[in-house]
């Protein structure tokens, strides 16, 4: 019947076959993949076990950067002014913690100063490699270190260590030429980036430094030394559970470096400025050598190892005296009377007779303006070794435009005026050497004014004022050369690096006639041995028949409105004029010269700068053999100064406009055209 269910019986043996089949097709895969497992395996155990070997050991043991000790910088005479010491800090890796900001919290009760630091922490430790230590405080006293080792229990991923630390032991005494080290930042790989280089893996290390400014940072890759590394034995997580001593290798310190500064002449120089503002530099006459280059009021480097706080750098970098500023390379000023050598070795370049006489009555007229000498009452009948010795203005202003501004110029340039010098550091200031082609580049430049150079322009810079700036580096070259007298003497600040001598190369010989430089030293050795020379109160040494020959400067650091007072003690710091002093010594044998400048000075150059030049010569002097068998000869008996004796104390009042005269047989020439406002002496803003 069709509704019947239909009952169908497959064939056993059809059955049987296809099961045959699956059991085939999958033993073949399973013994293909059993035979390739075991090709592997013992191509894995066999033919490449060295290599997995070595790759397991490699996981096993690994190499930890350690920064090695920064090389040492010492003066001439062996002082230290720049090594390492020992130093206590606590560190925290990150990937040790069980939770950081309990960690910090706890760290907080034992180190306080760190809560204030906490974001800056927190920030440093999460962008740390995994497993870096990073440091959290640095130079712990001996109660905290303890303190911290106590509670280490307590303080998972927390460690204390001693390292060593950059160090200056004299402080602010060499702040501006030894610059600081600070930690690398994210400029200071980029640098290497744009090199098509690989940063350094040191850059990435917590306790390493780079040199900032001054020495640190021109020798910095010779005072870096060599890394070394800890072998250490590290857990699958790469936490350090043993350290492989044999397989360490110690880190090799950075290279010596001998400078030619001396630790007692830079450190009396910072001490004489007080609280004035300035630059100083002593040079070797005979050689170069600076023994002396200091910036007042200067900073602490070492507050700069471990990060100087944001509100100690910000008062720095606001005060107005700027301390951060180094302003015996870098500031310029106008130079002054200390100018005057310079401007009358033009005037002898020219032909003019050093006998010549001008009368001085206290100002000068040219061209419907009145250009005033210091002294109101005017110094009379006077030659050219009368003008230096009493810096008449006078006598300057009347003889200038004979010799021409452009020949200034270039004596200004052969006595060291208007370039920077290879001293091993940068960060220096050409300063202003103006010139009619200065002018016109001037002009040129700033898109206005008139690049016609007129007379009247030549009488500012006869006496070192209007656009000529110079630094107190430039300033002791200057006197260096005068006081050497045959040589372009140049300036020399590295001595040695790695015990290898950098010695100087040959000077050239300078273009002044033997006679000319003997006129110029003469009237310089009047301003301070002369009893009516500017300078003979604040220039007597004391020690023995030794002598100092120089010159006192007061220049304006503003310009003045008509008839406006001057007033040296003005009680606004920034409203004052600058004062300085150059000088040599021994004035007939000399030795050492000597610029200083004191930015915005109470008084002017012979009642502030020349008694602070005076007593760092003295300790140059006293350190010196030679000189000191000279001190031991008796005393020659001092004239005594008159009482009317006179110290100048200020640049000459600016030019007035007065009636003008009655005619006179020869015509003055026609009035000059207001000068261009050239730079003015600026304080650049701190590195940062």
């Amino acid at each position: 019947m069709s509704g019947e269910p239909s009952i169908f019986f497959s064939d056993v043996n059809e059955r049987q076959g296809s099961f045959l089949r699956r059991t085939l097709v999958l033993g073949g895969i399973t013994g293909l993949g059993v035979t390739a497992l075991t090709f592997r395996l013992g191509q894995l155990q066999v033919v490449q076990a060295g290599e997995y070997a070595t790759l397991a050991t490699q996981n096993q043991f690994n190499y930890r950067l350690v920064p090695p000790p920064r090389g040492v910088i010492k003066d001439r005479n062996g002082v230290v002014i720049a090594g390492n010491r020992p130093s206590f800090r606590v560190l925290v890796v990150r990937d040790e913690t069980k939770d950081l900001d309990q960690t910090l919290d706890l760290l907080g009760q034992l180190l306080p100063d760190t809560v204030d630091r906490r974001r800056s922490i927190i920030r440093d430790v999460n962008a740390a490699p995994r497993f870096s230590p990073v440091p959290v405080k640095s130079d712990l006293t001996w109660e905290e270190f303890a303190k911290v080792n106590l509670y280490a229990n307590e303080l998972p991923g927390v460690m204390a260590d001693m390292h060593e630390q950059r160090f200056y032991p004299f402080g602010g005494a060499f702040a501006h030429v030894l610059g600081y080290v600070a930690k690398p930042n994210a400029r200071d790989r980029e640098a290497y980036t744009e090199r098509g280089e690989q940063p350094p893996p040191l850059f990435f290390n917590p306790g390493f430094r780079v040199g900032r400014q001054g020495v640190e940072r021109a020798l910095d890759e010779v005072l870096r030394g060599e890394p070394g590394g800890n072998r250490v034995e590290v857990d699958a997580r790469g936490r350090v559970v043993a350290e492989d001593v044999g397989g360490s290798r110690p880190a090799e310190p950075g290279a010596e470096v001998v400078l030619t500064l001396d630790a007692d002449v830079q450190n009396r120089a910072l001490e004489v400025f007080g609280e004035e503002s300035g630059g100083c530099v002593v040079m070797d006459v005979r050689n170069g050598d600076i023994l002396c280059m200091v910036s007042a009021p200067s900073f602490d480097p070492n507050l700069f190892v471990s990060g100087v706080p944001s509100d100690i750098y910000r008062a720095w970098a606001d005060y107005e005296r700027r301390p951060l500023l180094d302003k015996a390379i870098y500031g310029t000023f106008p130079p002054g009377s200390t100018f005057k050598m310079t401007t009358a070795l033009a005037y002898l370049d020219a032909g003019i007779d050093p006998e010549e006489r001008v009368v001085c009555t206290g100002g000068y007229r040219f061209g419907g303006r009145t250009f005033r000498c210091w002294r109101a009452g005017g110094h009379g009948s006077v030659n050219m070794h009368e003008a230096i010795k009493n810096s008449c203005d006078t006598y300057f202003y009347h003889l200038c435009n004979r010799a021409g501004v452009d020949r200034i110029a270039r004596v200004a340039e052969d006595l060291g005026f208007g370039k920077a010098y290879e001293i091993g550091i940068g960060g220096q200031s050409d300063g202003t050497v103006p010139s009619t082609r200065w002018k016109r580049e001037f002009v040129e430049a700033v898109g206005r004014g008139d690049p016609t150079w007129y007379p009247g322009e030549t009488l500012s810079v006869s006496i070192g004022q209007g656009a000529l700036e110079a630094n107190a580096l430039q300033l002791a070259i200057m006197t260096a050369r005068l006081a050497n007298g045959r040589k372009s003497v140049q300036p020399r600040l590295i001595k040695s690096v790695g015990g290898e001598e950098r010695p100087q190369a040959p000077f050239p010989d300078l273009p002044f006639a033997t006679e000319h430089l003997d006129i110029v030293r003469e009237g310089m050795a009047a301003v301070a041995n002369d009893v009516r020379g500017t300078a003979y109160r604040a220039s007597q040494l004391g020690l023995g028949d030794i002598l100092m020959a120089g010159k006192t400067g007061t220049a304006q650091s503003r310009d003045y409105r008509p008839g406006e007072d001057r007033g040296p003690r003005n009680a606004v710091w920034s409203k004052r004029d600058h004062a300085l002093f150059v000088a040599f010594a021994p004035h007939d044998a000399p030795r050492y010269a000597i610029a200083l400048i004191i930015q915005h000075a109470p008084v002017g150059g012979s009642a502030d700068a020349a008694p602070r030049a005076r007593e760092i010569m003295k300790v140059a002097l006293l350190k010196d053999p030679d000189m000191r068998a000279r001190i031991e000869r008796p005393l020659p008996p001092a004239p005594e100064a008159p009482l009317d004796a006179v110290d100048e104390g200020a640049a000459p009042p600016a030019p007035e406009e007065t009636p003008e005269p009655p005619p006179a047989p020869s015509p003055r020439p026609a009035a000059p055209a207001p000068a261009p406002a050239g730079p003015r002496p600026y304080l650049a803003e701190p590195p940062q």
